[in-house]
């Protein structure tokens, strides 16, 4: 029980997979899941180059089956699990709320909202035998309905990413009730808001490198029992609902 274990979902690129290596490199095994197993497969190769350990788990966070399938699995290498990063997400309407179609609304939450809790519910029970749980659900400074109120604010001017700003900010409301709910358990759940970040779902426009990016989310995995619960951070401190 002194090695813990960690699965990030979305780890073959971006900001996942440095959230990956940076768990790895302060002694965490990282499961590293995707959805792509060829993609998957070869960020653990990349990453066993440099000596890290990490593993593999094939996961598609928008089918049901398939999360099963990852827990079962998780359950039968290691019977346990000590962090889970939810960092799997997608933004797609880059345009007005007008242009936004149903569709588009109903992957974006898919995948960033119920994708999140599918995960969440499925790997509860190893979460539980921690005893020292820490789930991360990376979110955004998009998601905060104070920002985007507030018309002085640069978010408010976007106009733009409906879908992916109300993903981020359910997602937060899903942070606070498993926090209130689970603290008992001695899990803590909180928010991470890694800024920016220059990745492929901006087409590498953020202002922020993923080892930036990452170091919130890292932060919040291993945070010591005294620290915070049922909050979202960035790597300025605590952020604005």
């Amino acid at each position: 029980m002194t090695e813990k274990i960690a699965l990030v979902t979305g780890a073959n690129k971006g900001i996942g997979r440095e959230i990956s290596r940076q768990l790895a490199a302060q002694g965490v095994l990282v499961l590293m899941g995707a959805r792509d197993s060829q993609r998957g497969e070869q960020a653990v190769k990349d990453l066993r180059a440099a000596s890290l350990s990490v593993e593999f788990v094939q996961i598609d966070v928008t089918s049901q089956p398939s999360v099963e399938k990852a827990a079962s699995e998780v359950e039968r290498r290691h019977g346990r699990l000590d962090i889970l990063v939810n960092n799997a997400g997608i933004a797609l309407d880059w345009f007005p709320a007008s242009e936004l179609t149903v569709e588009a609304f109903q992957q974006t939450f898919d995948t960033n909202v119920f994708g999140v809790f599918r995960v969440t519910k499925a790997f509860l029970p190893l979460l539980k035998k921690s005893g020292h749980g820490r789930i991360v659900n990376v979110s955004s400074g998009l998601g905060s309905l104070n920002r985007n109120a507030d018309p002085n604010s640069t978010l408010a001017i976007r106009n733009q990413l409906l879908a992916y700003c109300s993903s981020k900010a359910a997602l937060n409301m899903m942070t606070i009730h498993f926090a209130k709910e689970l603290q008992s358990a001695g899990i803590k759940v909180n928010s991470a808001n890694p800024g920016f970040t220059a990745t492929d779902m901006n087409q590498h426009r953020g202002s922020r490198t993923v080892e930036q990016g990452a170091a919130e989310p890292v932060r919040l995995a291993l945070l010591p029992d005294d620290g915070p619960t049922a909050g979202v951070f960035s790597d300025t401190g605590a952020e604005p609902w």
